[in-house]
This record gives C-alpha cells, sequence and structure tokens, in this order.
C-alpha cells in the first residue's frame, strides 16, 4: 500500500509502524557493519513516503509539517539514521514548495523526478567553514564559462551520498561577493563520492565527501542566491528532533519491555514492580510527553502561520531543537539505568541509541547559538 492511498495522518502513522518495524529488524546488522540503509530507503520511495511533501500545485500532497514530523519520530523508532537521512530530502522539499525561491520549471522538474523516486540533499558543510549556520563563506567555487559554470570542491556530511541523485551544493561565485546554490545531478561529469563517514553515531547516514572536480553545469543549475549564515526560519529542521524523539521512544519501548522480563532470583517477580525502576519508568514518561508538546504546537504554530509570522519564529524552532534533542539524551540515559549493566553490550540496541542521539547535539542550530539567540530575544 501507498502513502497517497491513506488520507488520514492515524492511516499514515499504521503504515510508517509496519515500515518502522521491519527497519528495527534491519537495524543492528547495519549498525555493526556501518552500512548504508539501501532497503530501508528503496521501501520508503516504493511506498511512496519521499513523495508526500510535493506541493499540492505540482498534484502532491503536501503533507503538514505536523504531520511529516509524527511520520519522522514513528520512523526514527525503527531506525534513527533512515529517519535522519531521508528528512534531509524530505524536508528541503517541503520547504521549496513553501518558499517559492526558485524558478519554478526548475522547481516543477525536480518534483516530477521524486515523484518517480529521485532524492536529493543540501550540500553545505566543508572541512574549512564548518557548520554553515555559522556563516563561513563557501570555499568551494563556482565559475562561469559561457552558458555554463564549472564548479570545485569538497562537501562534508553529505548525508544519503549513496543514493542521491541531486546535490544542491553552495558555492562562492567567482569574480562576486554573492554565494549560490547549484543544483548538480549525479550523472554529472566530475561528480564523485569518496566514502569518508566513520562516525560512532548515525553510522548508516552515509554522510560522505562529496567531490566536485571541474563540473560543468547549465547556466540555470544556479537555483538560488543568498548571504551565508542568514537563511530565513526553516520550520522542516524540525525534523532533527523529530528524529531523536523517535530514537528516545524506543530507548523507553526497550527498557520497559526489559524491565517486565527480568526477574533475578533476588526478588519476587520481576524489576517492573520495584519502585526504583518505576520511578525511572515514570521519569522518561514525564521526558517524552514534555518534549512531544513542545514541538508539536511548535510545528502546529508553523502550520497556522502565514509567511511573516514564520519569519518571526526562529526563537520557537530553536528552542524546540534545543530542548528535544537534550531530552532524548536524558531519556536513553535513564533507559540504560533500567536495564543496567547489559545496556553496554554490543547486542544490545540502547548502546546504539545511546551513540545515535548523541548526534543531535551536532545538527543545527547549535546549542550555544540558541541560547545566545533567545537571550538576545528577552532582553530585546
Amino acid at each position: 500500500m501507498k502513502f497517497q492511498e491513506v488520507k488520514t495522518i492515524e492511516e499514515r502513522l499504521e503504515l510508517m509502524e509496519e515500515l518502522s518495524r521491519k527497519f528495527l529488524s534491519r537495524a543492528a546488522r547495519n549498525d555493526e557493519e556501518g552500512r548504508f540503509p539501501f532497503e530501508n530507503i528503496e521501501d520508503l520511495k516504493k511506498t511512496g513516503y519521499t513523495s508526500l511533501t510535493i506541493p499540492k500545485r505540482y498534484e502532491g500532497e503536501e503533507i503538514s509539517l505536523y504531520e511529516f514530523l509524527r511520520l519522522q519520530e514513528k520512523m526514527a523508532e525503527g531506525d534513527g539514521s533512515t529517519a535522519l537521512s531521508i528528512g534531509w530530502h524530505m524536508g528541503i522539499i517541503k520547504s521549496l514548495g513553501e518558499k517559492c525561491s526558485w524558478k519554478e520549471s526548475i522547481f516543477r522538474s525536480l518534483c516530477e523526478k521524486v515523484k518517480s523516486g529521485a532524492l536529493m540533499n543540501n550540500c553545505a558543510t566543508e572541512p574549512q567553514t564548518g557548520s554553515p549556520t555559522r556563516g563561513g563563506k563557501p570555499v568551494t567555487t563556482a565559475v562561469r564559462k559561457g552558458k555554463e559554470w564549472v564548479i570545485n570542491g569538497r562537501k562534508t556530511f553529505t548525508t544519503m551520498a549513496p543514493v542521491l541523485d541531486y546535490f544542491n551544493v553552495s558555492a562562492a561565485i567567482a569574480d562576486s561577493d554573492e554565494t549560490g546554490n547549484f543544483l548538480i545531478p549525479r550523472s554529472a561529469e566530475g561528480v564523485d563520492i569518496e566514502e569518508t563517514w566513520d562516525s560512532i553515531a548515525m553510522r548508516g547516514t552515509g554522510s560522505h565527501d562529496l567531490i566536485l572536480k571541474n563540473v560543468r553545469v547549465e547556466d540555470d543549475a544556479l537555483v538560488e542566491l543568498f548571504q551565508p549564515g542568514k537563511k530565513g526560519a526553516a520550520g522542516w529542521l524540525l525534523h532533527i528532533p523529530a528524529c531523536y524523539l523517535g530514537i528516545a521512544q524506543a530507548a523507553q519501548t526497550y527498557a520497559v519491555e526489559f524491565a517486565k522480563d527480568y526477574s533475578p532470583n533476588s526478588i519476587k517477580g520481576s524489576i517492573i514492580d520495584l519502585p526504583n525502576v518505576q520511578q525511572k519508568i515514570g521519569e522518561m514518561e514525564l521526558e517524552l510527553m514534555r518534549a512531544r508538546h513542545f514541538l508539536y504546537s511548535v510545528a502546529k504554530q508553523w502550520d497556522a502561520a502565514d509567511e511573516d509570522e514564520r519569519s518571526g519564529m526562529h526563537p520557537e524552532l530553536g528552542a524546540a531543537k534545543l530542548s528535544v534533542t537534550n531530552t532524548a539524551l536524558t531519556v536513553v540515559d535513564l533507559a540504560m539505568r533500567v536495564v543496567g549493566a547489559r545496556s553496554l553490550s554490543e547486542k544490545n540496541p540502547l548502546q546504539r541509541y545511546y551513540r545515535d542521539v548523541r548526534a543531535g547535539l551536532h545538527n543545527p542550530p547549535m546549542d550555544d547559538m540558541t541560547i545566545q539567540m533567545l537571550a538576545k530575544n528577552a532582553i530585546k
């Protein structure tokens, strides 16, 4: 069944629940081998999930931010790497549809390809500049040669690199002070992937380096001009905390099931009946409940807002990411305290959840930038 064949959030969540269980069955092997989850991505494409954020004006579903995050959270319960990976593609398509910042013919063409399974991601991070949110100018360059652009550079953290069909690459435009995004097809000559991803967290995201060597693209490949570090409010980036919230939920679920089954001979029954264990489970539930209310209230606020209102939502968006991501760390820690030393076993999923949630601290926006923004907002 395809996601487009069902129309309610509840029905789509049921379909995602089925996929999430399938992803969970593959997660341990993929993590152990540092393997990209090719099968998971193929399942998402076959079920039509990867095109759900295409605008209605292009005959897409244009699901709300709220629904998008709900589905992403459920997916992450099965496999965080898969959810974080596809979240970038889904969110970018949603954002482009909302902003209408690209030439319509270019974006429409991309959406038609997405309907057929094409995947894309932004490629902005570089070794010399660090996180693009901090405003560093790209070292990657674009030089105009007649009616073409010639692009050279290296991009790091190119999530989903093994299966991307299009790379939206930021580059400094030679002989000017401008910076632009260039939509580059994987098939372009000079495009290469160097498999550098060796992170202990989110091992399955395939976030390798993108190498661009004298890549020639047509004039209209320049899809957008922007000022580094000055992009507008981005509700779609809430797919990041939604992913880590899903991982935290998976950790709580595992801890509860473990506590129900574990019965040392020093007590009668299982440890689920012990007050100290119930205390930790209750704390996890409180943290998850609080995080969900925060995340989804901000998502609904975004969905209901007009363009001007959305432009002023930086504080809420940053605060939601910071709060939910750090809550996920707390929940996984509590789950490991319930399970004890067994949680450190390579065969135990909690050690994977522990490593994966820490990656959220390094996804944008960074905690320090959010706190500074909130301080300035309060002072103002």
